[in-house]
């Protein structure tokens, strides 16, 4: 989840400004980026419990110990308290925080996957050096295994309290998706309206094959939950005023003012105002353009604001001034570098971009339903169109590859981009998940043990 935007603070007075925000991301291809993100659980080596906040073993100190490495240090305040570090800028890139301390890298836009593995592995190296110095490990899954919901700490944001106080309102585990999830996403680019929204319905359509392929959260609180992507399955009852499958992408006319008008009706969490968060959970973007928002009455937003709210909106694909693919369960290292590898196959190649939207073109919409709500639980063995989504998953990394072998992007070795995606043919070939092994392990040589999990898979 993001920090608050570094956008200026526009005045909006007319919804095409709004339109505009989106359509200033259309970049030339060469101009085009790829920037990866991905989050991982915390632990203390001793007992395996996250880690709080505060404390020589706390995640500010493990922030602070970053610092080191050339990293600025973000502090906020919240409530009048003297302000806190709660994340770091280096380069075009962030370290930020997740509701329970999840650390997060929001790498810098690279021009190719190479240097986006060499970015990963950089930062999993600082963060291993410190962590041992303050005896934590870090962990890449989908889905807390171990600790309960009430066993998470919570970072003092200000953004989190207020989204903490509204989640059970409108769904039953919000607060799991904000404590005990994490994930790896792709935020990729697009040159007109016309490629975004062929971007976006590729990737849309294609969505739950990300989700089955890096499935890897099968435990809940040291016991099996019955799913391989539990924390897709979280998803679908956090908030359906901004969470889903979104199949208005699908219909004709599909652009920005649409997607704008899809924002405007996502009811807004705050307005971060001279280094403070207004709560205007629940209430209407659209009387805040006119003046007439209950916690702020009249005052106009800004485009700030606009930028804010943006990140508020869940779905399984997200618009801002690019696309973020939001599928996928975290993982090792090599997973963490194959899912930018296979969108930027489906995506960044034209001959692979034609195949890709081919293949799912005519999906209909109770089919990418029932993608969408059969593979957290079923994964790459769901049922679909005579045959299975391991079938549509080969297909689709077969395109992925062959795009991203047309790309030639190549690293000193003379080595192009295409062989990332191998721990994902090594799964869709066997046909077995993360998850399933996990299962596997934890009905066999485990014998039942959960802990086994932060001793074998931890970075």
């Amino acid at each position: 989840m993001s920090s608050p935007s570094h956008v200026a603070d526009t005045p909006i007075t007319q919804r095409a400004q709004l339109v505009e925000y989106l359509a200033s991301g259309e970049k030339p291809r060469g101009d085009w980026r790829i920037g990866t993100e991905h989050e991982k659980f915390g632990f203390r080596l001793d007992d395996l419990r996250p880690p709080a906040f505060d404390g020589e073993r706390g995640i500010e100190a493990l922030l602070q110990g970053l610092a080191r490495f050339g990293w600025t240090p973000v502090q906020e305040s919240v409530d009048g308290n003297p302000p806190r570090t709660i994340a770091l800028l280096r380069g075009g890139a962030s370290v930020t925080l997740e509701p329970a301390g999840q650390l997060e890298l929001s790498g810098a836009p690279l021009p190719d996957i190479h240097q986006t593995c060499v970015e990963l592995g950089t930062h999993l190296n600082e963060v291993h050096l410190v962590s041992d110095e303050l005896q934590l490990g870090f962990l890449g899954m989908g889905f807390q295994p171990k600790w309960s919901r009430a066993d998470m700490p919570w970072m003092p944001k200000g953004r989190y309290r207020i989204m903490r106080d509204y989640m059970p309102r409108v769904g039953k585990l919000g607060l799991d998706m904000m404590t005990r999830t994490c994930t790896v996403q792709v935020n990729l680019d697009f040159a007109s309206e016309v490629d975004m929204v062929k971007k976006f319905r590729v990737s849309l359509a294609l969505q739950p094959v990300a989700t089955a392929l890096f499935a890897d959260s099968p435990f809940t609180e040291g016991r099996p939950n019955g799913y391989l992507s539990y924390r897709s399955h979280i998803w679908t009852d956090t908030d359906p005023d901004r969470t889903g499958m979104l199949d208005f992408v699908f219909e004709d006319g599909f652009g920005y003012e649409r997607y704008v008008d899809y924002l405007l009706d996502v009811p807004m969490y705050f307005s971060y105002r001279d280094g403070v968060y207004v709560d205007a959970s629940g209430q209407n973007f659209r009387d805040f353009l006119a003046g007439r928002l209950p916690a702020l009455p009249g005052t106009l937003p800004t485009l700030r604001d606009w930028s804010d709210h943006m990140t508020t909106a869940f779905p399984e694909v997200r618009l801002k001034k690019y696309l973020e693919m939001r599928g996928a369960d975290s993982g090792p290292w090599s997973r963490l570098c194959a899912l930018p590898a296979f969108w930027v196959g489906l995506l960044y190649d034209d001959a692979a971009l034609d195949a890709a939207w081919d293949l799912v073109r005519d999906f209909t919409l109770e089919e990418r339903h029932a993608l969408r709500d059969g593979v957290p639980k079923h994964a790459l063995k769901l049922p679909f169109r005579g045959a299975t989504v391991r079938e549509l998953a080969l297909q689709a990394l077969e395109i992925s590859a062959a795009g991203l072998r047309r790309r030639a992007a190549c690293n000193i070795d003379g080595i192009d981009e295409s062989h990332f995606l191998d721990p994902l043919l090594e799964i869709a070939s066997s046909g077995v998940t993360a998850a399933e092994r996990k299962l596997e392990l934890f009905h066999g040589e485990w014998n039942g043990d959960i802990d086994q999990v932060f001793r074998q898979f931890a970075y």
